[in-house]
């Protein structure tokens, strides 16, 4: 027994307690924590760089400035989680909390791409970050007028957007020569059957990866098919200092106000992932401050994102699954994944290998991610209720948002600024409407009385017959 002792006492000296992961402060050793903080890197290492791809596509950017875009997103994402985890004054969270660039924004990215260019989309993602900040210092006086089934709709809403962005990608990239030929289109089935096969065979935490598999399947393939352009990696620098400015923004404000408005409906979501972090991982709801602070970090580094020429970040629903599963919610183990993001950021080889990534790959990946937001989606409709009332704010505002914006020339006599907003942004016409309907619909007592009254006279007719019919 003495002898097995001294090897019991250094086993649990050189783990970590559940007890400690569980703890958002308990003391955990920097480096011991580290593959728990790289676990929620990989997690959403993929969707972090998705939009980014997508986006530098429509942009038709240059390998160098695509790379350089990647880089960007890796810095601000890791810069981003260390806001969240330990907060500056009143600006973020101080939960375990991981910020990547989100998807909410690349819609109408995509379209300001191609009408504006993209300096005017690093304007309104700069100019639209420091509202996102104003908005989370004011949330507790703003955000009762933004109900749970507001919320639900602009997910929904988001999802539906970027269903044709998952499309085109699939297809090879909107404007490729070979759009659509057998060749990419074999490739993205293929990376696609590969994620959902990762995903039923895995157990646990692993099938958190299951796009990352899917996207090294869908790469090997595509070298053997000849479609990796390895021109990138020729001179590449083994270490690179992220550039600062490396686009001229433009302060176009059409792009702004479709961003800011954007950005209100990021608050929106931002409420959401606050509330589910804390019920998940600390069996609790979270404090006004915390939810204020999350909403002003997420504002305040996509500011700074765009200082970097990057597109503007959120929290991730990724790792708030991962949580979920794990439990682990150390602050100082999650740090080091965030630190891994920043330390990635220079290395220029990390973002080449995402950066001569296909396309076909990509959308076979990630359009069962646009997928999943539309699930989100109907979920959050679910829990809202369904209400006379909700069905009625659901059913007008996906209608409108959604359906007006597939024929965006119904706008056409209204005036530019407000086409530049609303004519190809499904999302900021579903939130405006569901937001007005809220404000001006009767509670739902007064459609459950209408409802009463209309079956009154049927009820009163039905009972003359039976009376006249016995008579």
């Amino acid at each position: 027994m003495s002898g097995k002792s001294p090897e019991s006492k250094s086993s649990k000296s050189s783990a970590i307690s559940f007890e400690a992961l569980s703890s958002l402060d308990a003391p955990v050793s920097f480096w011991k924590g580290i593959p728990f903080g790289l676990q929620h890197v990989m997690a959403m290492f993929v969707a972090n760089l998705a939009p980014i791809f997508l986006v530098a596509a429509a942009a038709k950017m240059s390998p160098a400035e695509s790379a350089m875009v990647i880089q960007s997103g890796l810095l601000v994402a890791g810069l981003g989680t260390c806001l969240q985890l330990y907060g500056v004054w009143r600006i973020g969270s101080r939960l375990p909390m991981v910020t990547g660039i989100s998807f909410t924004y690349v819609a109408a990215a995509i379209a300001i791409v191609s009408d504006k260019g993209y300096g005017a989309v690093v304007g309104a993602v700069l100019v639209g970050g420091l509202l996102e900040v104003v908005l989370g210092l004011t949330a507790q006086w703003w955000r009762r007028f933004v109900p749970p089934i507001v919320s639900a709709i602009v997910v929904t809403s988001i999802g539906f957007s970027l269903l044709s962005v998952g499309a085109n990608s699939f297809g090879g990239g909107q404007g490729a020569a070979d759009f659509g030929s057998w060749q990419n289109l074999t490739l993205g089935l293929i990376s696609l059957v590969a994620c959902l096969a990762f995903q039923l065979l895995m157990k646990g935490t692993a099938k958190q990866l299951s796009v990352l598999f899917g996207l090294v399947v869908g790469y090997v393939v595509a070298i053997f098919m000849g479609k990796v352009d390895f021109s990138g990696f020729q001179g590449l620098s083994v270490v690179s200092v992220p550039h600062v400015m490396p686009f001229k923004p433009e302060f176009d404000w059409g792009a702004i106000i479709s961003f800011a408005l954007l950005y209100v409906v990021s608050s929106v979501e931002v409420l959401g992932d606050t509330a589910a972090l804390t019920k998940v991982g600390l069996n609790r709801q979270p404090t006004e401050k915390e939810t204020a602070g999350a909403i002003a970090g997420d504002g305040l580094i996509s500011s700074v994102s765009g200082l970097f020429g990057c597109l503007p970040l959120t929290s991730f629903a990724q790792n708030i699954g991962l949580v979920a599963m794990t439990k682990v919610v150390n602050r100082k183990v999650i740090l080091s994944g965030g630190l891994i993001l920043v330390l990635a950021s220079f290395v220029p080889a990390v973002s080449e290998v995402f950066n001569s990534l296909p396309q076909a790959v990509l959308g076979g990946c990630t359009i069962m991610m646009f997928g999943n937001i539309i699930l989100s989606g109907f979920q959050m409709i679910s829990e809202a209720g369904y209400t006379q009332r909700n069905i009625t704010i659901t059913a007008l505002s996906l209608t409108i948002g959604i359906g007006f914006t597939e024929v965006g020339t119904i706008f056409a006599n209204f005036p530019a600024l407000f086409q530049s907003i609303f004519a190809s942004n499904c999302i900021a016409v579903s939130f405006v409407v569901a937001v007005v309907l809220n404000a001006v619909l009767p509670g739902e007592e007064h459609f459950l009385a209408a409802a009463a009254a209309a079956d009154a006279p049927a009820q009163d007719g039905g009972d003359a017959d039976r009376s006249g019919h016995a008579a």
